[in-house]
């Protein structure tokens, strides 16, 4: 890879100052209950607290604040379905620069939505972020805007990167720190202060297993593009690592773990259970990779986890909530095969009462049970409390003589 780094301590530093009284100073809060789970001594630091719910504005405020007055003028331009687009609407309000978003038709209408209401102008087209980003570079070039990229732009880097002195005076014993990572703008900006400032700390960078571009990248020493799929982590879905990010990170070598949908989904719950915190599935990641248990030797190590990002639809923040709990054990859904006769049901409520399970729906299906017309199939969904009392469920309904689909 024949790209070299172009950001320096130097370039982190002057951005702090820049972003002084511009970005919230979030916490950093030890968490005794995430501790006691993980066995690590878990520090939380809440960037979803940011005023628009992303640690992205950091470097949105950083790119805007070093424009010359020309370029504030003309206004700026970025393709982004999420959190930079909001950290560029907001910081473009704020310091009166014209904000132009292109999202694909997909996005979000929460997002979209408060781009708009933060003053900027937000252009629905293609539908993939691909198509996106080319009617961005058209724009761009058409309106003389200045083209601001999520993750791979050096200015962009550098305010990503004050992340880490915060993180350096809130928790200067830490063992490790745990970094989302999708295109490795973060990843990039703070492993190049805490490399220098705290060499011997364990820098781990977390992508999503469906969506691991940045692994691949750095196996490849150039960037892989891949095919993503889904995944709850959506703010760390792209398919292609930057190349300035990666020059930036390879030298510096940390260490890159991946983690499933169902450890995300369970950090998600946790998080929401245990810290009252709203988090999107990429500002779990780094709670999932201790969950999934990818990193057993941080074991009794303080251990800082970036919650990166809050910025999940309450109506998906529910149904990952569902999974989790199911992933839990504490949710258990079966398909049986009951007497289609008076007593039929009561029976199958009385084996689930006795066995402590609250049954939450209950669903008949007569039409599709076979050819036994005396049988009913029901569709029953119960609160349990783990996977072990899930099991005791189980036997419970053989020995009473439900058969399970």
């Amino acid at each position: 890879m024949k790209t070299q780094s172009t950001v320096s301590l130097s370039a982190i530093v002057a951005a702090r100052l820049r972003l002084n009284d511009a970005v919230a100073r979030t916490p950093c809060v030890e968490s005794a209950a995430l501790s006691e789970l993980t066995g690590a001594r878990i520090f939380c630091k809440q960037e979803h607290l940011q005023r628009t719910g992303s640690f992205k504005e950091r470097g949105a405020r950083n790119a805007l604040a070093q424009l010359t007055s020309e370029q504030a003028q003309l206004g700026v331009i970025a393709a982004s379905a999420g959190n930079h687009a909001l950290g560029l609407s907001w910081h473009g309000r704020l310091l009166g620069i014209p904000v132009t978003v292109v999202m694909p038709r997909f996005a979000p209408l929460v997002k979209v939505a408060r781009c708009r209401q933060f003053g900027a102008t937000v252009i629905l087209h293609g539908d993939t972020f691909d198509e996106a980003r080319s009617e961005a570079t058209r724009l761009c070039e058409e309106a003389r805007l200045t083209y601001i990229h999520p993750f791979d732009d050096p200015h962009v880097i550098a305010g990503q990167g004050t992340l880490a002195f915060e993180i350096l005076e809130q928790v200067p014993d830490a063992d490790a720190i745990l970094i989302p990572v999708g295109g490795g703008g973060l990843l990039a900006g703070m492993a190049t202060v805490l490399r220098v400032l705290k060499p011997d700390l364990q820098i781990i960078g977390v992508e999503p297993a469906n969506a691991a571009c940045f692994a691949a990248g750095l196996a490849a020493d150039a960037p892989v593009r891949i095919t993503t799929r889904f995944t709850l982590a959506d703010g760390l879905a792209v398919a292609e690592a930057g190349r300035q990010t990666l020059a930036i990170v390879r030298p510096l070598a940390p260490r890159m773990v991946s983690v499933g949908e169902e450890a995300l989904a369970l950090s998600i719950l946790r998080l929401a259970e245990l810290e009252k915190c709203i988090v999107e599935g990429a500002g779990a990641a780094g709670l999932a990779a201790l969950l999934g248990g990818s990193l057993p030797e941080l074991q009794g190590k303080r251990v800082v986890l970036l919650l990166t990002g809050g910025n999940i639809d309450p109506l998906a923040h529910s149904r990952v909530i569902e999974r989790g709990l199911a992933a839990d054990g504490r949710i258990y859904r079966f398909d049986a095969l009951i007497s289609d006769r008076p007593g039929g049901l009561a029976h199958l409520s009385s084996i689930l009462a006795a066995a402590e399970a609250n049954v939450t729906e209950i669903v008949h299906n007569r039409t599709f049970a076979g050819p036994d017309l005396s049988r009913v199939h029901v569709l029953c969904t119960v609160e349990t409390r783990d996977r072990a009392h899930i099991a005791e469920v189980q036997q419970r309904l053989a020995e009473g003589g439900v058969e399970l689909g």
